[in-house]
């Protein structure tokens, strides 16, 4: 190792519409794969950095806490910001070969054995399974649901002006039938925003418009999946994919998750021609992990070598509390393996029912002719509201304060629940989301049955989920229990202190 300082020339474009500091992050990246910068060097001070980009320092510390929370960077106090030491062998390779060419058509496992491997999972679910899919997608709010915004916050005004705007409009495409891939100006607006905040560069013609998260997945499956593929679900994993997933003939194969996120090498051995894996690496669902970027790179080599697919997930990554929201995965994806899903049901509200998905540029062709062979589309009218939402500055503002909103309101459930359970639940809160998992202490008489808590939660009218049951295994006795919430629509620290109290009761039966 070494703590030389390395000659480094940054050079920024004030052209470009990348806000400098991602900039910033994009030339570090660059030279750490290139090798110029090699772990253990050290990287230029804060002030003398920001010196000679001509920049504010809070925009180059904004820079570097991004790199140190993706793993690329540390700070060591006085002694200075260093390349991490411990970055996988492959980050340095990843720049390598880039310009190459890249492998045409749909990727290919031929010659797979799908028979007898390890953890694989053929789907069917549980009673407990089924009710909990029933309150988490029910049509009423209830309190503590998981993944539901702050229906209380949102700029209804705003909202209502832009539709009757649109629906008082002459266009004829608002009466027309949709089109299939989307509304184009609001497929533009995404590609923008993508670029800008979560590192995603696309063109507007890779991202579709679709009717909510199950529509996106059924449109990837139909579009590059075969009978019987495998796929990496994370373990613990979105109970809502599981439940679909089960019913399309994909073969789910569980892979563990830890501190670090989904176990690559684990999954490489439990089925390492798997055709997709499907992550949650900003805020994994429903542990609040996020991915390591060792982890990172890990899995984007095994795409690639495996010339599978990866579907990320980026379902609430806009909603974070300790710094700036991270990169997605999608933007070290230097390959094109990764699909990029998001949603408008978490930053907006869950009834727009609209969700979108990058694909990359060699599916773009095939994606297109599936969703229009499906008459896909969702109505033009809540299209073009949301993109002039977007083009107006309403969405910049409303995830800005929805920030503030959350990172409050999370803290006054963490505080009542503290107060109202004492040792016997203990909270990991997470860095980001609108939700996160608690667990039970075990007790005396064994671990607690987390499905009977919820079960009587549910009856007292709140719609908190049962951890065990995000398992592949619910229901051995090393399966975690706890409970899944969201805490987005708590309006003060007297419902907090409430709905805390409600559960407490409802542990003890």
């Amino acid at each position: 190792m070494t703590s030389s300082n390395r000659p480094l020339t940054i050079e920024i474009d004030r052209q470009q519409p990348l806000p400098i500091y991602l900039q910033i992050c994009e030339r570090f990246r660059t030279a750490i794969a290139s090798g110029h910068l090699r772990p253990g060097d050290r990287v230029p001070a804060l002030r003398g950095l920001a010196t000679q980009l001509n920049t504010a320092r809070g925009t180059v510390e904004l820079a570097y806490t991004i790199l140190v929370d993706e793993g690329y960077l540390q700070m060591r106090g006085a002694a200075g910001t260093f390349v991490s030491p411990s970055l996988p062998a492959s980050v340095m390779r990843s720049s390598r070969g880039q310009g190459g060419p890249v492998k045409q058509g749909r990727p290919g496992n031929e010659g797979m054995d799908t028979s007898n491997t390890p953890g694989v999972s053929r789907g069917g679910q549980s009673t407990a399974r089924q009710s909990a899919i029933a309150v988490a997608m029910s049509g009423e709010p209830r309190p503590l649901q998981p993944g539901m915004p702050a229906l209380d916050a949102f700029p209804s005004k705003v909202w209502h002006r832009l539709v009757s705007h649109r629906g008082r409009s002459s266009e004829r495409a608002m009466f027309a039938y949709p089109d299939p891939a989307g509304y184009r100006p609001l497929r533009e607006h995404i590609a923008t925003y993508l670029g800008l905040s979560r590192g995603v560069t696309c063109l507007p013609e890779q991202v579709f418009v679709t009717g909510g998260y199950r529509a996106t997945l059924e449109l990837v499956l139909r579009s590059l999946a075969r009978p019987n593929d495998r796929m990496w679900f994370e373990d613990p994993g979105y109970l809502l994919a599981r439940g679909f997933l089960a019913e399309t003939g994909v073969q789910l194969v569980p892979v563990p998750v830890d501190g670090d996120g989904i176990d690559v090498e684990r999954g490489t051995q439990l089925a390492p021609q798997a055709r997709f894996a499907l992550v949650t690496p900003s805020h994994q669902s429903p542990l609040g992990y996020t991915l390591s970027l060792a982890r990172r790179i890990a899995l984007l080599d095994w795409a690639e070598n495996a010339s599978s697919w990866i579907i990320e997930d980026d379902y609430d990554s806009e909603f974070r509390y300790t710094g700036r929201p991270l990169p997605a995965l999608k933007s070290l994806d230097r390959r094109d393996r990764v699909i990029y899903c998001g949603t408008f049901s978490k930053v907006m509200f869950p009834g727009l029912r609209l969700a979108y998905v990058v694909v990359p540029e060699r599916a773009v062709e095939r994606v297109g002719r599936v969703a229009h062979s499906m008459n896909a589309g969702s109505p033009t009218l809540w299209q073009a509201a949301v993109a002039d939402f977007m083009r107006q500055g309403h969405f910049a503002r409303h995830l800005k304060r929805m920030r503030g909103i959350y990172g409050e309101r999370r803290m006054l459930i963490v505080h009542a629940l503290e107060q109202a359970f004492g040792e016997r639940l203990s909270v990991d809160l997470p860095p980001g989301g609108i939700q996160f998992a608690v667990r039970f202490a075990e007790g005396t008489d064994g671990p607690v049955d987390d499905v009977a808590v919820a079960t009587r939660a549910r009856e007292a009218g709140l719609a908190v989920l049962p951890l065990s049951i995000w398992y592949a295994n619910a229901r051995t006795r090393r399966t975690p229990r706890g409970l899944v919430m969201g805490f987005a629509n708590i309006a003060d620290a007297g419902e907090a202190g409430r709905l805390a109290r409600t559960l407490r009761a409802c542990l003890d039966g």
